[in-house]
């Protein structure tokens, strides 16, 4: 058993410090991340679940801060700032289940092996991080998958294709050493949301992507996207600047780049979604079924483009239903 596996956190009551952003040292309970209405208030609640989360990028990135602090861990474990790479941001976390956790944390012989999830964040290809989606890994170790929560390259520093690239990285790097996190690489999806859900179709969908790591497309069983901007004009929008100057929608949109031999795809639109219209799903859903891709689509009902992602987090689950479509579409297909 390597160092990689036995780095671990197992949340408790026990107060922990950490490093604030301005370089400060604070200490809290790691209780206080359990959710209880009574304490976090009916209001805001109600708040996380649709008012605040609604419009904008901007609130939408605010808001992961507090819906990671009401994020109860379950038990679950986490390995964090394990590097694919060594360019900056090339690096992510992995999350275990909670039996896995308690087997690692105890040093058991474990002959059990786990489906493996990637999941990449989205934030417009300039911010997030794999903090602020701490709540995506908890939530679906504790469905029964080891999850990989990923950073990658931000715009306008880095520029199209490089944070596709590291994605692509990233899950080549969490395929080949997925048996030793105990990951079955037979049981291997993608997950993105967003601009995540854009870096996650593009690497898989391109066989361009995975090649340089020995992979296909298809050694992925799944790949779920959620709310992402596969097929737009993006030179008409502020995110123009994540794609460089001279570059052009046919050049990069993933709706117009599949190549090779794909895995079936679930893609998920949000209902009330201002940011990112459907029009993308629809466009990506037919470019991939006209290569004879199996896809599936659904509607999150209620949900806006913020909580569209928001309410995988188990104490949100009654704000909608993403949580569940994309659990039963992973068990129907890894587990």
């Amino acid at each position: 058993m390597n160092d990689e596996k036995l780095n671990i956190n197992i949340e408790s009551g026990k107060t922990k410090s950490r490093k604030t952003g301005s370089g400060k040292t604070e200490s809290r309970k790691t209780e206080s991340r359990k959710f209880n209405l009574g304490t976090v208030g009916i209001s805001t609640a109600v708040a996380i679940g649709g008012i605040a989360l609604a419009t904008q990028q901007a609130q939408a990135l605010s808001a992961l801060a507090i819906v990671n602090g009401i994020t109860a861990s379950g038990g679950v474990g986490v390995s964090k700032d394990i590097l694919y790479g060594d360019e900056p941001l090339q690096d992510l976390d992995v999350y275990y289940p909670k039996p896995l956790a308690q087997a690692m944390k105890s040093q058991q012989v474990i002959s059990d092996t786990y489906p493996m999830v990637v999941f990449v964040h989205g934030g417009s290809w300039e911010s997030g991080n794999k903090e602020e989606y701490a709540f995506v890994g908890q939530s679906l170790a504790q469905a029964g998958y080891i999850t990989a929560v990923i950073n990658y390259r931000k715009a306008p520093e880095y520029a199209y294709p490089d944070y596709v690239e590291d994605t692509a990285k990233a899950i080549a790097w969490s395929y080949d050493n997925a048996q030793n996190y105990y990951g079955d690489p037979e049981r291997f999806a993608v997950i993105g949301h967003s601009a995540g859900a854009f870096n996650a179709v593009a690497a898989v969908s391109n066989e361009d992507f995975l090649a340089p790591y020995g992979i296909k497309p298809d050694d992925i069983s799944a790949v779920i996207g959620i709310a992402g901007p596969y097929s737009y004009d993006f030179r008409k929008f502020s995110s123009a600047s994540a794609f460089g100057d001279n570059a052009t929608p046919d050049e990069v949109m993933p709706d117009r780049q599949i190549k090779g031999p794909q895995p079936p795809y679930l893609l998920l639109t949000a209902e009330n979604d201002k940011i990112v219209h459907d029009q993308n799903t629809i466009k990506m859903t037919q470019a991939l079924k006209d290569k004879g891709v199996t896809v599936e689509t659904g509607v999150i009902k209620g949900a806006s483009h913020a909580t569209s992602i928001g309410a995988m987090a188990p104490p949100l689950r009654w704000v909608n239903d993403v949580r569940a479509q994309v659990v039963n579409y992973l068990d129907s297909k890894v587990k």
